[in-house]
């Protein structure tokens, strides 16, 4: 084994997390503060938690004074601390700890998480205005805007339910929200809540239908009447 693999394997190595790679800049570290982490990082996964300056300045080519400066903007934007250990019969043991960093780091993702779920839902309410009013044949009105808003935000219903709403609507020939909330309405009473169990009603329905259908035909011979609608909900504005 030549020098060069000895020094690498007895070396050892740093595991860096991916998402901090990515995304410290994010978080507010500057280049030089991560360079130092790394360098500090590194010596923990050595198992020396506190490395002197001297030896970090070193490796990074700064000053000593520089990386003092580094370490107390890390500290000041509470990306990391010293702790202190104190154990019986030895003597107390400064230690870097950068929890507050991967604190930092975790809340970051949280809140792009929200972010891109709000998004979602930006898309979702925007797509559903843009729907009805292709169906309609008309833009809508500030109050009619107003009661799909609600449906979202006050109702919670899906996007994708109120696109089947508007879809019945349609069916039925019946432009109007006012229909529509009442088909949500009937759907929340039977606690119907996905497009898979509007779809299960939708066949109960049209199976109880049919068979309504072949009682009459043996008892009546009168004309033969346009199809049920698939939600009875009464007489309807148009």
């Amino acid at each position: 084994m030549d020098a060069f693999t000895t020094a690498l394997l007895s070396s050892g190595n740093t595991v860096v997390s991916t998402l901090l790679l990515r995304h410290y800049r994010d978080l507010g570290l500057t280049n030089e503060q991560f360079l130092i982490y790394l360098q500090l990082k590194s010596f923990a996964d050595q198992g020396n938690d506190f490395p002197p300056t001297a030896t970090i300045a070193q490796s990074v080519g700064l000053s000593d004074n520089q990386v003092f400066q580094v370490l107390h903007e890390m500290i000041s934007q509470n990306m990391m601390q010293i702790k202190t250990t104190h154990q019986k019969d030895q003597l107390a043991q400064d230690a870097y700890d950068f929890t507050q960093l991967y604190e930092k780091l975790a809340q970051y993702v949280a809140n792009q998480e929200t972010a891109t779920v709000k998004q979602s839902a930006t898309n979702d309410r925007q797509v559903v205005f843009k729907q009805v009013e292709s169906e309609f044949g008309r833009p809508l009105s500030p109050i009619e805007l107003e009661t799909i808003a609600q449906w979202l935000d006050k109702d919670h219903y899906s996007g994708e339910l109120i696109q089947l709403a508007l879809k019945e609507a349609v069916l039925s020939q019946v432009y109007s929200l006012k229909y529509m909330d009442r088909i949500l309405l009937s759907w929340e009473k039977k606690h119907i809540t996905t497009p898979e169990q509007v779809q299960q009603e939708k066949e109960r329905y049209q199976g109880n239908s049919r068979q309504s259908g072949q009682q009459s035909n043996h008892s009546s011979d009168a004309t033969k009447t346009p199809d049920i609608p698939l939600f009875n909900i009464g007489d309807q504005d148009k």
